[in-house]
C-alpha cells in the first residue's frame, strides 16, 4: 500500500477534530484569544446550542488588516517569539493560547468571519473563511474603538459526520455555560456576558483583582452561599503558591462538579485535585459527599507542561507530589482554623424543614384567623370564648416535663470536665474579649452561648446574645473524642501487631513497585511491608487498631489509591474509621441526662476543638438560629 501525503484541507479537518470537539471547545479557544489580547469585557452569544451561530466580541487590542490573513493560517501565532539564539521555547508559556490552531481549525469546519479594529487605528476590516476557503480582507463596520468580533456559523457543516455525535441543543448550551463560568472564575478582572438563543444567562461585571474580587466573582458564579461558607486559602511552598477558597465540610454536595482547579490562570481538569480534596476532607465527609472548592495554583511556567492535551484542558506538573502535598496541607490548615464553625446553610435547611412541616401540602397559604381572646377582653365578655372548666395545670399532658431547665453557668465546670472527659479542654474563665473592668461576665457571650435546657435527653438548647443554639450532644462529643484520639495517635505513633506468618500479596509488577515505594509512609501508619520479588509484596506487620484484617485486600486497595490519587488513602481511611467507631462508642450517648455544668462543659470544649461543627460523617453537630430567623417563624417580621 503506497504512502500518500494528505491534502491541507484534510489535515486541517483532522486537527479541528482534536481542538474543536464541540461548540463549547470553540468558545473556549476564542475566549482564550480575547484574554490574551488584553480584553476587559467579553460578550458571548450562542444559538442552537452553538451549532447554528456563535459570536464572541471583545475590547482587546484587535487585529490589523495585514494580520487578519495570517491569523487564520495554521501554526501562526503572536504568543511565541524566538529568543536571542533563535530558539522557540515551549516551556515558558505565559498565555492561554500558543499553538495558532484555533482559528484555522474552526474555519476548516464552519463559516468563520473575523471583524476587527486594531488599537490606535481608524479603520476596521474583516475576513471570511468557509470550510477552509479563505476570502479577501475587506473594510467592515465595527462598533467599538478597538477589539474583535468573531462569528461562527454552521459549525461542523463541512464535516457532517461530526454532527451526528453532538448532544442535544440543551446539553451543548449547558456545556457552553459551564465553560464561560470557568473562564469567569479564572479571570475576575474581566467582565463576561452570555446570551443563549436570545436569553440572558450570565452578566458578570469586572471585579477588582485580588482575593476579595475573586470571592465576589465566585459568589456570583457558585452562589452567595459559597461566599458565606468559604475558607480562604493562601499558602506557598518551594515556589508554588496555592490560593483560592474551599467550602466548610458541612457545606458539601452530592457530586464533585463544584471542584475547580486553575493553573497559572488556566482552567484545567486534573485527577490530582479530586484526590487531594478527598484526602483533606477525609475526616469530615462520608464517601458519597463532596466538598466545594476553587483553587488557584501559581508556579514557574517551566515547572508545568501545558502542551500535553490538544485542547489544553490538562497539564502535567514536574513535581506532582509537591503540588498535592501543598493542596492537602493548605486545606487542612484552613479547616483547623475554622474551629467549631458550621455552614450557614444548616440553619436555613432547619428553617425550611420547619416551614415545610407547617404546610399541609405544597403551596398551601393559610388565611390568617385571629385566635380566641383571653379572659377579661371583649370576646370573653361577648361570649365568643368560654374559659375551660379545668384549671390549666389539670389539662392532660400540660404538667409533664418535656425539657429540663438548668441554672446558669457555675464555677464547678472544671471539676465536671475532669470527671466527664478526662481532660480540661476549656477553663472556667470567660474569654478575655468579654472581661471588662469590674463588669460581670454573661456566659451567653460565648460563641455557643450558655446552656439553658436539655430536650428529650438528646439535644442541648443554649442561648446566645442574638439567638439560640441546638446541639446534638452525641454527635458533638463523638467529634471531640475522635479529635483527642487522633492527637494521641499522632503523638504516640500507631501501634503495630506482627503477623505470625507474613502474608504474600500478588500484584501487577507496576502496582507492587508503587506500593513498595511508599513503604516508609505506610510504616508510619503501622503497616510494615517489603518487596518479595517482581509483582509481590510481603506484609509483616499491620496496625493493631484494625485487629484481624484482610491484609491482601488492604494492599490491593492501597495499590488502587496510589494509581488513582497518588496517595495511600485506603489505610488512613480504615484507621480513621476505626477511631471514629471507637469515638462513637466512647462518647456521651443520646438519652443520657446532663446537668447544667456538663452541658456548658461540652459547649466550651466544642469552642476550643477544631472541626467540632460537624460529626465524623459530615453532619452538623449544632444548629444556630438567629433571633431574626425565629421571629420570621412567628410572623414578627
Amino acid at each position: 500500500m503506497p504512502i500518500r501525503r494528505l491534502p491541507p484541507e484534510t489535515v486541517n479537518r483532522i486537527a479541528a477534530g482534536e481542538v474543536v470537539e464541540r461548540p463549547a471547545s470553540a468558545i473556549k479557544e476564542l475566549v482564550d484569544n480575547a484574554i490574551d489580547a488584553g480584553a476587559t469585557r467579553i460578550e458571548v452569544e450562542a444559538h442552537g446550542g452553538g451549532l447554528t451561530r456563535i459570536l464572541v466580541a471583545d475590547d482587546g487590542c484587535g487585529l490589523s488588516a495585514e494580520e487578519l490573513p495570517v491569523a487564520i493560517e495554521r501554526h501562526a501565532t503572536s504568543k511565541l517569539a524566538p529568543d536571542a539564539d533563535g530558539l522557540w521555547d515551549l516551556l515558558r508559556i505565559h498565555t492561554m493560547g500558543f499553538r495558532g490552531e484555533a482559528l484555522p481549525s474552526i474555519g476548516s469546519v464552519a463559516r468563520l468571519q473575523i471583524s476587527s479594529r486594531a488599537k490606535g487605528q481608524k479603520d476596521a476590516f474583516s475576513i471570511l473563511v468557509e470550510g477552509g476557503q479563505v476570502g479577501e480582507v475587506a473594510p467592515a463596520a465595527f462598533p467599538g474603538p478597538h477589539g474583535a468580533r468573531i462569528e461562527v456559523r454552521d459549525l461542523f457543516y463541512a464535516t457532517p459526520a461530526r454532527l451526528k455525535f453532538m448532544k442535544s441543543e440543551r446539553a451543548e448550551a449547558l456545556a457552553i455555560t459551564e465553560e464561560i463560568k470557568r473562564q469567569a472564575m479564572a479571570n475576575e478582572s474581566v467582565g463576561f456576558s452570555l446570551d443563549i438563543d436570545g436569553r440572558r444567562v450570565l452578566r458578570l461585571p469586572p471585579e477588582h483583582p485580588g482575593p476579595q474580587g475573586r470571592l465576589a466573582r465566585l459568589a456570583a458564579v457558585l452562589g452567595r452561599e459559597f461566599q458565606e461558607n468559604a475558607l480562604e486559602i493562601d499558602q506557598t511552598r518551594d515556589g508554588v503558591r496555592l490560593s483560592g477558597f474551599a467550602g466548610l465540610p458541612t457545606y458539601n454536595r452530592g457530586n464533585a462538579a463544584h471542584q475547580y482547579l486553575f493553573v497559572n490562570g488556566r482552567p484545567v481538569r486534573d485527577r490530582l485535585l479530586q484526590g487531594a480534596l478527598r484526602a483533606a476532607y477525609a475526616d469530615f465527609l462520608a464517601r458519597d459527599r463532596h466538598p466545594t472548592a476553587a483553587l488557584y495554583v501559581t508556579l514557574d511556567p517551566t515547572e508545568v507542561d501545558v502542551n500535553v492535551h490538544p485542547a489544553k484542558a490538562e497539564v502535567r506538573f514536574r513535581d506532582p507530589a509537591l503540588v498535592r502535598g501543598l493542596i492537602v496541607g493548605a486545606l487542612r490548615h484552613a479547616l483547623a482554623g475554622a474551629g467549631h464553625r458550621a455552614s450557614t446553610t444548616v440553619a436555613a435547611q432547619a428553617l425550611d424543614s420547619i416551614r415545610a412541616q407547617q404546610s399541609p401540602f405544597p403551596g398551601y397559604q393559610p388565611q390568617y384567623q385571629p385566635g380566641p381572646s383571653a379572659a377579661g377582653f371583649s370576646a370573653w365578655r361577648e361570649g365568643g370564648w368560654t374559659p375551660p372548666t379545668q384549671r390549666p395545670m389539670d389539662l392532660p399532658g400540660l404538667s409533664e416535663v418535656s425539657a429540663r431547665v438548668e441554672p446558669s453557668y457555675g464555677g464547678e465546670l472544671a471539676e465536671v470536665v475532669r470527671e466527664a472527659y478526662g481532660t480540661v479542654a476549656f477553663n472556667d474563665r470567660p474569654p478575655t474579649d468579654y472581661q471588662g473592668a469590674g463588669a460581670p461576665f454573661d456566659p451567653i457571650d460565648y460563641p455557643l452561648g450558655a446552656a439553658r435546657a436539655q430536650v428529650h435527653e438528646t439535644y442541648i438548647v443554649a442561648q446566645t446574645r442574638d439567638g439560640m443554639v441546638i446541639v446534638d450532644q452525641h454527635a458533638a462529643h463523638e467529634r471531640l473524642v475522635y479529635e483527642r484520639m487522633k492527637g494521641e495517635m499522632a503523638a504516640g505513633g500507631v501501634a503495630r501487631q506482627t503477623l505470625l506468618l507474613p502474608e504474600v500479596v500478588d500484584l501487577d509488577p507496576a502496582e507492587a513497585e508503587r506500593v513498595v515505594a511508599r513503604a516508609e509512609e505506610l510504616a508510619a501508619l503501622g503497616l510494615v511491608i517489603e518487596s518479595f520479588g517482581p509483582g509481590a509484596v510481603l506484609v509483616r506487620e499491620t496496625p493493631a487498631l484494625l485487629g484481624k484484617t484482610d491484609a491482601a485486600g488492604l494492599i490491593r486497595d492501597i495499590a488502587d489509591d496510589l494509581a488513582e490519587n497518588g496517595a495511600a488513602l485506603a489505610l488512613k481511611e480504615r484507621l480513621e474509621e476505626v477511631c471514629s467507631t471507637m469515638a462513637c462508642h466512647g462518647s456521651v450517648r443520646a438519652g443520657r441526662r446532663l446537668n447544667g455544668a456538663e452541658m456548658n462543659a461540652l459547649l466550651r470544649e466544642m469552642e476550643a476543638t477544631p472541626h467540632s461543627g460537624q460529626c465524623n460523617h459530615g453532619r452538623p453537630t449544632y444548629v444556630e438560629l438567629k433571633l431574626a430567623d425565629i421571629e420570621k417563624l412567628f410572623g414578627r417580621r
